[in-house]
């Protein structure tokens, strides 16, 4: 069996309109009974059908399947513009539906030891770091 095939419903809750940030806000139940889980693709599709939006302008996150399976509950965002939806939302979310690309930069530990590198230099250019291996006595 597919799991694309197999009924979803979805139910909005606790749905409020919040104009001065250009959106809808709600927390979807969505039940799948005979499925381990849906996409968020797949539930940011049906969305945008249901409250006849553009896909892009539809934000889902925080979902938690129950226990025992068959119903997720989690947050729907419906923005009024994609504009809007890249002024307000976090970065980190935008990256995750494709609306902006991930900043690349090197992992926490190389910035720390780069860091204390550079200390170790004191008044000469800090640009290469320790470049020179001072001897032990």
């Amino acid at each position: 069996m597919a799991d694309r095939e197999q009924p979803v419903t979805l139910r909005t809750r606790k749905f409020l309109r919040n104009p001065l940030l250009g959106r809808k806000q709600m927390v979807v139940d969505v039940l799948h009974p005979n499925r381990a889980n849906v996409s968020k693709d797949e539930l940011r599709s049906k969305l945008s059908e249901l409250y006849k939006t553009d896909k892009s302008q539809v934000m889902v996150f925080g979902f938690r399947t129950q226990y025992g399976g068959g119903k997720s509950t989690g947050f729907a965002l419906i923005y009024e513009s994609t504009a809007q939806l890249k002024q307000f939302e976090p970065h980190y979310r935008l990256v995750r539906i494709g609306a902006a690309t991930k900043v690349e930069k090197a992992s926490r530990q190389q910035r720390k030891q780069r860091k204390n590198r550079a200390k170790t230099v004191r008044g000469t250019a800090k640009t290469k770091g320790a470049s020179k291996d001072k001897k032990k006595k």
